[in-house]
């Protein structure tokens, strides 16, 4: 049983007695946003299963969601893999973040959603200082998400939730990590700046030439695979 698979044992609680596939679905996206499983990494139902104390029957329903949700690929005789997204791919999550994100940093934002954004940039910064660039990662996703509660529109909240699980894997395929994210911590302090003066205006604008750069950072390093 492997690290990622062996830690969903703690996350049994999270069941509750009536366990259900929704639940599964939840605890496996939630561990491909914080970046456990691997692109291409092949899921074994029998250490899930075990790990988490469900029905086979439970974990098929759960993955058949997050196949939906463009996070597995199931495989004829082969089983169920991490799926691994492509340059076209990127392209488009970053098309859909730029409507989300976009509309959110536009409307004024309540003083909940600026404490979860700060509250996630500040502890990306604090995993930077502590070298820990999978955290800055996992906080950045944060992050977003607390952006996108500006919209104030639940709908929006899980559209953004699914698709920083599909980004999250697209982080993999940085061969450095903190070349990639350690930029974007001052980036993010300086969007939030912008949005707590009440210029939308301009955050909107800060917030364009933040994605073109993720994004064109992200289709660097697919370069040569493609």
């Amino acid at each position: 049983m492997d690290d990622a698979v062996a830690g969903l044992a703690q996350d049994r609680s999270r069941l509750g007695r009536s366990s259900t596939a929704e639940r599964v679905a939840d605890i496996l996206r939630d561990r491909i946003i914080e970046g456990l499983f691997m692109p291409g990494q092949r899921l074994s139902e029998e250490s899930i299963c075990e790990a988490l104390g469900v029905s086979r029957n439970t974990l098929r329903e759960a993955f058949r969601l997050l196949s939906h949700e463009r996070l597995l690929d199931h495989r004829l005789n082969r089983g169920v893999f991490v799926r691994v997204l492509s340059a076209e791919d990127v392209s488009d999550l970053y098309r859909v973040r730029r409507v989300l994100e976009g509309a959110a940093v536009r409307r004024p934002p309540t003083p909940q959603a600026l404490a979860q954004i700060s509250e996630a940039m500040t502890d990306a910064e604090r995993a930077a200082e502590a070298g820990d660039w999978r955290a800055v990662g996992t906080a950045n996703i944060r992050y977003h998400q607390a952006l996108v509660t500006l919209n104030q529109s639940p709908r929006l909240d899980e559209a953004m939730r699914q698709l920083l699980a599909e980004l999250r894997l697209v982080f993999h395929v940085m061969e450095n990590p903190r070349d990639f994210h350690e930029p974007f911590l001052d980036r993010n302090r300086e969007l939030l700046k912008l949005i707590e003066a009440g210029e939308p205006g301009r955050a909107a604008a800060y917030l364009d030439g933040y994605l073109d750069h993720a994004e064109q950072l992200l289709l660097r390093a697919y370069e040569p695979n493609r």
